[in-house]
């Protein structure tokens, strides 16, 4: 009994002693919502620098060739400038790698799923997927965990979860973090629209902000809200939005039937759910940093912003020639949104400038979000 006694007592004193983590500080502007994070997996500085270290590892992939920065570097918005990714093993993939900007307020993740809404399971495909491969980890657990068991991961994971263990699980819960943790919100937008400042944007760019909002262009309806993408959820907007559409990118006449004309090579969400009427469907992503994040669209076939400008002004793409010919926008799955718009020259540049001021510097210059291996 006496025995007892002193361990108990000798065991509250120690839990006494280990304070909990002090709360996740989220830098955000005066007012903003914070983003919703799931309650097994909650937001703390230690799994934010874990995830860091773990996100700039080769060592995550099943053959020590490739991060998860490999392919979304942060000088383009954590993004790259490439059509389509290539993986650990050298597969070419039919997507481009989306920006990795305030992914914390996503309600859908990637480009066509509508079932991916964390990013704890939405991690799982690039690390696992064998269609396509990206990190190869499947086959390769046991090398990938003993790598992770190197210095400085001893203390990092003790920091973040208690005790030193390494396994996939805390792996997913680290990288989460630091994905939540790259918020982007310290543009000459948020600077004029939210911070006060009048003199943030120029004449020119607040008539194409003006141009942006406008029901003439209807720009907002896909791209809406602080975040720029209907794909938005936080502390107050909790409401599931369904941000896919069809923009009339293809109307392959290979593909012709029932509806449908998106290349058999990629068709959207209608992958997912197998329902023609998804056909082509795609998220719209965030503005915010798009003048960084080229090339364009899911597949990354249009190279420039002055390019998607045109394609919007089309009211969709007309191939003539090569394996997908045909005119988009004709399709029938096209959003009513994308019908063409007539824009003068003058326009057209207020309305470019206008996205260019979306683009925030501090984001990609911060030292925070860099590799902390170098």
């Amino acid at each position: 009994m006496k025995r007892f006694t002193i361990v108990a007592v000798a065991a509250l004193l120690t839990s006494c002693s280990e304070a909990p983590p002090p709360p996740y500080v989220w830098t955000l502007p005066p007012d903003f919502p914070k983003p919703t994070v799931p309650t097994d997996n909650p937001m703390s500085e230690a799994k934010v620098q874990l995830g860091r270290f773990l996100f700039y590892d080769q060592q995550l992939s099943g053959n020590g060739q490739q991060s998860c920065a490999s392919c979304h570097q942060q000088a383009f918005a954590f993004s790259e400038p490439k059509g389509g990714s290539v993986g650990s093993t050298g597969e070419i993939h039919r997507r481009n790698a989306l920006a990795l900007v305030n992914i914390a307020y996503n309600k859908t993740l990637t480009w066509a799923h509508d079932g991916l809404t964390d990013i704890e399971h939405q991690l799982l495909l690039p690390m696992f997927g064998e269609q396509p491969i990206e990190l190869g980890i499947t086959g390769h657990e046991d090398k990938v965990l003993q790598a992770l068991a190197r210095q400085p991961y001893p203390k990092l994971f003790k920091a973040a979860f208690g005790d030193e263990q390494v396994n996939f699980q805390r792996v997913t819960q680290a990288l989460a973090s630091f994905v939540r943790s790259l918020l982007s919100l310290q543009s000459p937008f948020d600077r004029y629209a939210y911070q006060g400042d009048d003199s943030a944007l120029s004449p020119q760019q607040i008539k194409g902000m003006d141009l942006f909002f406008s029901e003439r262009l209807e720009c907002h309806h896909c791209h809406g809200g602080f975040n720029f993408t209907q794909s938005t959820s936080h502390e107050k907007q909790p409401l599931d939005r369904r941000p896919f559409h069809n923009t009339g990118l293809y109307f392959s006449k290979r593909q012709q039937v029932a509806g449908e004309g998106y290349p058999d090579k990629d068709r959207g969400l209608a992958e997912v759910t197998l329902n023609p009427a998804d056909d082509g469907r795609f998220r719209a992503p965030t503005l915010r940093n798009i003048a960084l994040s080229a090339p364009y669209m899911h597949d990354g076939s249009i190279a420039t912003l002055p390019e998607v400008l045109q394609f919007y002004m089309d009211g969709g793409r007309h191939l003539s020639t090569g394996p997908y010919q045909g005119d988009g926008r004709r399709h029938p799955q096209k959003s009513a949104f994308v019908k063409g718009i007539d824009l003068t020259p003058e326009e057209q540049a207020a309305l470019l400038a206008f996205l260019h001021s979306l683009t925030d510097p501090t984001f990609v210059q911060n030292p925070v979000f860099a590799d902390p291996w170098r």
